[in-house]
């Protein structure tokens, strides 16, 4: 079993597109013009239709999903974001984290951070709480409260929340119950879950910084693919509606 150790993170913000089709068209004149008429009276030209406007998956954690140490590009959510363009998929990925996030934390800004609707929220909070020892009861309320603004902010979101772990430093029970409340809150909120969000990764030094707490830039690919892996499917399904 691989355990997360720590987190941090940084914000990015991404713009959307805004296009106007118009038609227009021309008449025919007078009588003595007639004969014309009959050929160019009703010609209408119409634009090209405007692509839909994507919509946004927005990613709120900490430095693993703002990729602390490596550069953004490098980031698992940018992996992602390209993993939807191979697609063809019309999202576009927008990354809110702060560097040393805890649940209490993001449950005060989320508020501002949804400023504008969000298509699919993924919620990567809770590894700080459980690396200080922090009850897990306001864990527990400050994620749900993360959720319930989400469903206010964006009824139509779909919410997906990735699962942490954390070494049994703090004894078994503290840390199977840490373990077991991301599935609680997922099936409470009919979240998706990403069971471990450091599947493959988290433990293995080689795919871990010198710090043996954040990914390398090859650890972020297996993280991609993981949140991938429970990510495509929602959004084709979304897509499809």
């Amino acid at each position: 079993m691989k355990f997360l150790h720590t987190i941090r993170i940084h914000h990015s913000l991404i713009g959307g597109l805004f296009m106007l089709a118009t038609v227009w068209g021309c008449g025919s004149g007078d009588n003595q013009k007639a004969s014309e008429g009959s050929s160019q009276s009703s010609s209408t030209a119409e634009t090209p239709a405007a692509p839909a406007k994507k919509q946004t998956v927005l990613f709120y954690g900490n430095s693993l999903t703002a990729g602390y140490g490596v550069e953004p590009s490098q980031a698992f959510p940018a992996l992602v974001g390209e993993k939807i363009d191979s697609a063809g998929l019309n999202y576009q990925i927008v990354n809110a984290g702060l560097s040393g996030e805890t649940t209490a934390g993001g449950k005060s800004r989320i508020s501002w951070v949804l400023r504008q609707p969000v298509a699919v929220f993924v919620l990567e909070l809770g590894g700080n709480d459980g690396l200080r020892g922090l009850p897990l009861k306001a864990t527990r309320e400050n994620l749900q409260a993360i959720m319930d603004t989400v469903r206010k902010k964006s009824p139509e979101a779909t919410i997906v929340l990735a699962g942490m772990q954390i070494p049994p430093n703090l004894g078994t029970s503290y840390t199977k119950e840490f373990r077991e409340l991301f599935k609680e809150l997922a099936d409470k909120n009919k979240a998706v879950l990403i069971p471990f969000l450091l599947e493959n990764v988290g433990g293995i030094p080689k795919l871990n910084q010198r710090d043996g707490i954040h990914p390398t830039p090859e650890g972020h690919k297996i993280v991609a693919n993981t949140v991938w892996n429970v990510l495509k499917p929602v959004l084709e399904q979304k897509s499809a509606n």
